[in-house]
């Protein structure tokens, strides 16, 4: 296998020049078992990538010192690709590139594959979707509760950060009985890199900073995905009320999920389950009762840190997960899901602690 007697794997990242693909980069050029053989870009075709992100001008990068465009590359040898392209674009790079390249095995952080129902696809992000024969050997990349999918997929579509936080932290309960899957509130938080780096009006630090605000209100595109894994692991449809808002910070996402108990179950017992799905988990951290989770405390690492509390009405919970929405949020879980891809451990390349303050 690739990885295996000092051979590295090959690895493509499309979309490097935004937040998602610089974080790919900046993670996977200290990856053990990772050759970075290729960058691609669009918009800054042609840059050197410390033009693009300074930051990253450190790295001593075997072969791509420049953004290329995506249909100048070549992919006979490349093993893996991050594809970090915007929702609807990525499906028609990847489609193209499944039909050349047969070797590759794709990783795709957009929510162009996430959604098994196409219909669903298009009534949410407004376009048919261009690709639904690939659509359907996808593999839904919640890495602690796909693990096994995950490792024989040829594709992986990685969940967006709001969902991970959510889903890590509900999935165990809904799976074990502990909670009433019909009856969930999710309010949540997240800082303005989750909007990605395009220039917004809205997203300017004058519009941002000091302030606090609700979006896209009662129709947010992560609500379908919620619902989709909570309805499969229920047995039926789950629907559920769920305010994203966005907060002034840089990096960082925070989930309060308030369910109801099941009929007998109690607070203790809901916790007791949640710890016990994760007692093997690398990545997830489930905190001792009244430790609350922030996103002081994951910033910059694949970590997400869950707390159960027993609310003030009888027979309710809350469930709090914090992480980095770029890191376990996205690229992170991302490199994750290529190690379990490959066989690898699931920390190479994710040992980073958080940064802190």
């Amino acid at each position: 296998m690739k990885g295996e007697k000092g051979e590295k794997l090959r690895v493509a990242v499309l979309g490097a020049s935004g937040y998602t693909g610089a974080d790919a980069v900046r993670l996977l050029a200290r990856h053990p078992r990772v050759e970075l053989v290729l960058l691609s870009a669009h918009s800054h075709a042609g840059q050197a990538l410390a033009e693009i992100f300074p930051h990253l001008g450190g790295l001593n990068l075997p072969h791509p010192q420049r953004v290329e465009e995506v249909a100048e590359s070549a992919w006979d040898e490349v093993d893996a690709v991050f594809s970090c392209l915007p929702h609807g674009v990525g499906q028609d790079v990847l489609a193209r590139l499944a039909g050349r390249s047969k070797r590759a095995r794709l990783i795709d952080l957009s929510a162009d594959f996430r959604l098994h129902d196409v219909g669903v696809y298009a009534r949410w992000y407004g376009r048919a979707h261009a690709a639904p024969e690939l659509q359907r050997e996808a593999v839904y990349g919640l890495s602690e509760v796909n693990g096994a999918a995950i490792a024989g997929a040829s594709l992986v579509a990685c969940p967006g950060c709001y969902p991970t936080a959510v889903l890590l932290g509900l999935l165990p309960l809904v799976a074990s009985g502990s909670i009433v899957a019909d009856d969930i509130v999710i309010d949540a938080k997240s800082g303005v890199s989750g909007a990605g780096r395009g220039v917004k009006e809205s997203l300017m630090f004058a519009e941002v900073a000091e302030g606090m605000q609700p979006y896209a209100v009662a129709a947010h595109r992560h609500m379908p995905e919620i619902e989709q894994e909570l309805s499969r692991t229920a047995g039926r449809e789950v629907v559920v009320s769920f305010t994203p808002h966005l907060i002034p910070i840089n990096r960082g996402e925070l989930t309060c999920s308030y369910a109801r108990l099941a009929a007998g179950v109690t607070a203790a017992e809901a916790r007791a389950r949640l710890w016990e799905a994760y007692a093997g988990a690398e990545f997830v951290q489930c905190l001792e009762e009244g430790a609350i989770p922030s996103t002081r405390h994951v910033r910059g690492s694949n970590f997400c840190r869950i707390a159960l509390f027993e609310d003030r009405i009888p027979g309710r919970v809350i469930v709090v997960a914090a992480l980095d929405n770029l890191v376990k949020g996205s690229s992170g879980q991302a490199i994750q899901n290529m190690n379990l891809m490959f066989g690898f451990d699931e920390r190479e390349g994710l040992d980073a602690l958080p940064l802190c303050p």
